[in-house]
């Protein structure tokens, strides 16, 4: 699978960079009925519930990221990310691929572009680090 990185945002409209860990894994859930966004994806951590968005305006979406429209279509309803970067206001984090290993390297698989990405719910297996 090729390497996804997306721009998480909004995050200071609920706990701010606080709940952002380098190599911390959160949950991406699609809001197909956010009133705002028809391609909203919402960013969670369990026990805490919605902690940013996945950027989806050209004013938020880093260099080298893709937005939720972007990406919207090629999500199961949930998957996972790692965080990789934390900035001043947003955070970078690494789309997971569904069967994440820690001996496995994600560099060397292509992804087509008509292809699902998909990853386990946290409600089946937990998540590390949760807290904060």
């Amino acid at each position: 699978m090729k390497n996804i990185f997306i721009t998480i945002t909004g995050i200071n409209h609920y706990f701010g960079k606080k709940p952002f860990e380098i190599g911390r894994t959160v949950s991406l859930i699609k809001e197909p009925d956010n009133p705002y966004d028809k391609e909203a994806i919402g960013v969670y951590l369990p026990f805490i519930d919605k902690i940013g968005n996945v950027a989806n305006s050209v004013n938020t979406v880093y260099a080298g990221t893709q937005s939720a429209g972007r990406i919207y279509d090629k999500l199961e309803e949930e998957v996972y990310a790692q965080v990789m970067f934390v900035t001043h206001s947003s955070v970078i984090a690494l789309i997971l691929p569904p069967d994440v290993n820690e001996n496995q390297d994600r560099d060397t698989d292509s992804t087509p572009q008509n292809e699902k990405i998909t990853s386990p719910s946290y409600k089946k297996e937990p998540l590390s680090k949760i807290g904060f």
